[in-house]
């Protein structure tokens, strides 16, 4: 039984999807269902990388909804509109959607997943993070009966590329950045992936799949790279660390009414090198799961680019399409509740009441009992000291590197505020949190 696909939006990862459907040989036997019927585009001028039947092409996105031989939608558009309005359209015509639009499903993922449940369809959207690697079906049911402790994400392999070649040569974000721009490993502008925002809706989708309840994305702390040097890698790595941008969400407990309180955020991190996450380098992605009764689960593979990404759009079709081979192909087999979650309450912790370990470089007069006045700053706030050292950058200056034990955000920042107002302490030059 043959399944029609209608494709909106024909950018890298669109393609990828459009030659695999079009050359299903060798493959499993499942694609050969797969037939694309129709595809929208913005541009009908616009060249292609790939050979396709003129007439497949459209500008009239709705068209591709609606055409009655589409019986799965899948969106490749994103961003947030029109791709909602279009998802919402195919749910509300009882058509499954396929989408690996992160943006759309952390800021609008209630609205479509509540109409997806009402309709009785699924809304699939494994490669919405990860691009290859599969964990939005392990969250969904294999890790179902497990309690998430955590989740550890790096789950950006734009950052990460530009991480792993500035700690292994010394290099400026800039030039790398530029040197990822140019391999196609970022965009043109390159904000969204640098600035932490790509890695916050990706952990907003994980997190809410997690511990099934609502997690806003406008309140996860999110923080990027631009900012970093490369003299804070290669003090991490003297240290004993490498530097990641995590994402990360955790389970802290629960309000006496049942809300489960989350700590959710995004930022430049120090691991340890004996971490199992510490060794994921270049473009890969790879997100740690800790739970109850499994212990730790890691998926590792490419986390972005046409083929990773390709890959998993089509095998949430292929769910759809075996789902339909046992369905006879009656939506009305279909469970909502592994196209949507029921979502329970769920709060994001004070900031400043979570705790946290930490890197903080200071630049600093080179005067005797200067190590002892910056202890003396984080003592009295109750901040133990994990390590610390100075190095001499001319007779008059020097560099002091903190690792401070976890601590409660807000003593931490008290802590740094009193250092600021000492005569001996020039600038706090850079603070990151440490895993």
């Amino acid at each position: 039984m043959s399944l029609g696909v209608g494709l909106l939006g024909l950018g890298t990862v669109g393609t990828g999807v459009a030659e695999i459907l079009l050359n299903p040989e060798g493959r499993q036997p499942l694609v050969q269902q797969l037939r694309l019927r129709k595809i929208g585009v913005r541009n009908l001028k616009k060249p292609r990388a790939i050979p396709l039947p003129p007439s497949s092409l459209t500008d009239q996105l709705e068209a591709v909804v609606d055409n009655p031989g589409v019986d799965v939608v899948v969106e490749m558009l994103g961003g947030l509109e029109p791709a909602r309005r279009l998802i919402l359209r195919a749910i509300g015509m009882g058509k499954p959607v396929v989408t690996a639009n992160k943006a759309v499903i952390a800021h609008h993922g209630v609205e479509i997943n509540a109409a997806a449940a009402q309709a009785g369809v699924y809304v699939l959207m494994e490669a919405a993070v990860g691009g290859g690697i599969p964990i939005i079906e392990p969250l969904k049911q294999s890790l179902g009966a497990n309690r998430i402790q955590r989740i550890i994400g790096i789950i950006n392999g734009t950052t990460n590329y530009i991480l792993t070649r500035m700690g292994s040569e010394g290099a400026a974000f800039a030039h790398v950045l530029a040197d990822a721009q140019a391999l196609g490993y970022a965009e043109a502008d390159p904000t969204a992936d640098v600035e932490g925002h790509d890695a916050a809706d990706k952990i907003t989708i994980m997190a809410g799949l997690a511990y099934g309840g609502l997690v806003q994305r406008q309140q996860v702390p999110t923080e990027g790279i631009r900012h970093l040097q490369a003299t804070d890698l290669a003090y991490a790595d003297q240290l004993g660390y490498t530097l990641k941008l995590l994402a990360t969400a955790a389970r802290l407990g629960q309000d006496r009414d049942g809300t489960q309180l989350l700590d959710v955020h995004v930022h430049p991190t120090l691991v340890p090198k004996d971490h199992p996450i510490a060794g994921v380098k270049g473009v890969n992605n790879a997100v740690l799961v800790e739970g109850e009764p499994v212990g730790q689960v890691m998926f590792y593979g490419p986390g972005a680019g046409s083929g990773p990404t390709a890959s998993a759009v089509v095998a949430d079709m292929l769910n759809i399409a075996a789902i339909r081979e046992v369905a006879h192909g009656s939506h009305a087999g279909l469970d909502p509740l592994l196209a949507a979650v029921s979502w329970r309450q769920c709060r994001l912790a004070d900031g400043q009441l979570t705790s946290h370990s930490n890197y903080v470089r200071l630049k600093v007069q080179d005067h005797p009992g200067v190590i002892g006045q910056i202890g003396a700053c984080f003592g009295a706030e109750g901040v133990s000291i994990r390590s610390i050292i100075q190095v001499d950058n001319n007779p008059e200056e020097a560099e002091v590197v903190v690792v401070t034990q976890q601590v409660q955000e807000a003593r931490f920042r008290r802590s740094l505020a009193a250092l600021e107002q000492l005569d001996s302490v020039i600038s706090v030059a850079c603070c990151l949190r440490t895993l």
